[in-house]
């Protein structure tokens, strides 16, 4: 009987030494395992990485402070190319017609996006147009109408043109690409021009006779605004990078009154100077 109970303990004591031994070997089976299945992973994760796009985060134009000492106020100039649209074929604009334009502006940043503004002003705008051969008898008081009487074969003046003379309250809505360098960034304006005719005359130069032969060197100049129509108003669009750019507009109602002549549209297109 003493033989069997020293056997089953001899027995058991083997059997606990060699499950201690596995025991003991298991973690570091487990650490190498976790060492090779690390040493695989790393190759492959670092792979996806650099596959992976790192994509910026977005700019909060909200939160983007723009230079307190760059001014709201500012001044805007601009030198076109005008003509009128829907011109019937007995007026005769010809020549380089023009416009310069005077403003002074004051810009009102958007609080939740920099980028964007709101733009108000008021200045002066006049329009020079040339006539061949004709003259624009805005003086006509005895005319139902303004008329437009060709000249040719008879006295005329060398060089005769209409200028037309608005108080103008500019209005945009702006768009500055980066409104932190706005000397050298990309700006876009949509936005219209209120008017009202300050004045209408005609001015003709160095008289001549009907084979053009000079008669003498003098201006003649005769103003009224009998036959146009006071209010204006003219969408406008202008792109601009940096303080240099170009615009273009067009008049949606005629200067000419609607029971005085021809419905006319003018349109000017051409440079314009802004540091906003």
């Amino acid at each position: 009987m003493k033989k069997y109970v020293v056997f089953a303990l001899v027995l058991l004591a083997t059997t606990a030494a060699f499950a201690q031994k596995r025991r003991s070997a298991h973690p570091a089976a487990t650490t190498q395992a976790k060492d090779t299945t690390s040493t695989l992973t790393k190759p492959l994760q670092s792979a996806k990485a650099a596959r992976t796009p790192i994509t910026p985060g977005k700019k909060d134009w909200s939160k983007v402070k723009l230079d307190p000492k760059k001014p709201a106020d500012h001044f805007m100039f601009e030198v076109g190319y005008d003509n009128w649209a829907n011109t019937p074929d007995s007026i005769h604009i010809q020549g380089l017609n023009r416009s310069f334009n005077f403003y002074f502006m004051y810009n009102f940043p958007f609080k939740s996006d920099a980028r964007w503004s709101f733009g108000a002003g008021i200045g002066i705008g006049s329009s020079n147009y040339f006539f061949q051969n004709q003259e624009v008898l805005v003086n006509g008081y005895a005319n139902q109408s303004l008329a437009f009487p060709d000249v040719t074969g008879n006295y005329h003046f060398k060089k005769y043109k209409l200028v037309l003379t608005y108080l103008e309250a500019p209005l945009e809505l702006r768009y500055a690409v980066d409104p932190t360098d706005m000397d050298h960034t990309w700006k876009i304006a949509v936005g219209a021009k209120l008017g009202v005719m300050l004045s209408a005359y005609t001015k003709g130069k160095d008289l001549l006779t009907s084979t053009g032969q000079q008669v003498g060197l003098y201006t003649e100049k005769e103003s009224s605004k009998l036959f146009f129509s006071t209010p204006k108003f003219e969408p406008t669009l202008r792109v601009s990078k940096g303080v240099f750019g170009v615009f273009a507009q067009l008049q949606l109602n005629s200067p000419i009154k609607a029971t005085a002549g021809p419905t006319v549209f003018p349109f000017s297109a051409g440079i314009v100077l802004s540091g906003l």
